[in-house]
């Protein structure tokens, strides 16, 4: 009986997990990436998509593996498309994958990407209006592309970055990330003090999952830099 119960036990828990979500929590990305594919469902493929990004940015090691893991991402991100047109997250990581490639491929195929990010935030939004990390992947856009002189040529604009932020954070103020992204962007404004704020926040904010953890050791860094 007492073999029976720790069989149980130990069966649970490796159910528990299998499961995509906890593992991206805990920063097993690769792991969690094969989890998700293993779903076969549009939400299966967007959390291959996380996870493939994930670990690109967090653990792959240099930039032919990054390039690698975040066209896994797009790949995912597009199937969960094709699964279902309506469902907000498949935009989502569609465009923060793309977002990284254009820091890989050549400047044409960076120039049409930066459309495609833009049209899959904007789809993501219209999906779902309240969806917090596309407004901040969208004002990280704007930034970016008004910063190296071609905003105008994709309708993006400086004036459009703080508000953004501004309503992510409303719509979700602990979120770490949030408070990370914003404080670099404050820096590239050259607005120290606000930036110095928004990367305190984020270390003051409760870390509860490895991306957390990572993102607040980018917060202190940046902080370092600001004194």
């Amino acid at each position: 009986m007492r073999k029976l119960l720790v069989f149980i036990l130990l069966l649970t828990a490796a159910l528990v997990w299998a499961n995509p979500t906890e593992l991206i929590d805990a920063g097993e990305y690769k792991a969690a990436y094969q989890e998700a594919l293993a779903m076969g469902s549009a939400e299966g493929y967007a959390l291959a998509a996380q996870a493939a990004s994930y670990y690109a940015g967090f653990k792959a090691s240099g930039d032919k593996e990054k390039e690698e893991w975040y066209g896994k991402a797009e790949a995912a991100a597009k199937k969960a498309i094709e699964l279902d047109p309506n469902y907000p997250n498949g935009y989502f990581e569609l465009a923060r994958a793309q977002g990284r490639l254009a820091q890989y491929r050549g400047i044409l195929a960076s120039l049409g990407l930066a459309s495609s990010v833009r049209d899959n935030l904007n789809k993501a939004l219209e999906l779902k209006p309240d969806y917090d990390a596309a407004m901040v992947a969208l004002a990280i856009w704007n930034l970016e592309l008004a910063q190296k002189g071609v905003g105008w040529m994709y309708g993006a604009s400086i004036g459009r970055v703080i508000p953004l932020f501004e309503k992510a954070i409303s719509i979700n103020p602990t979120s770490i990330a949030h408070r990370l992204e914003y404080g670099n962007a404050l820096i590239k404004l050259k607005k120290p003090d606000e930036a110095r704020r928004q990367l305190e926040k984020a270390l003051e904010l409760p870390a509860k999952t490895y991306a957390d953890r990572m993102n607040q050791q980018k917060a202190k860094e940046l902080l370092a830099g600001l004194r």
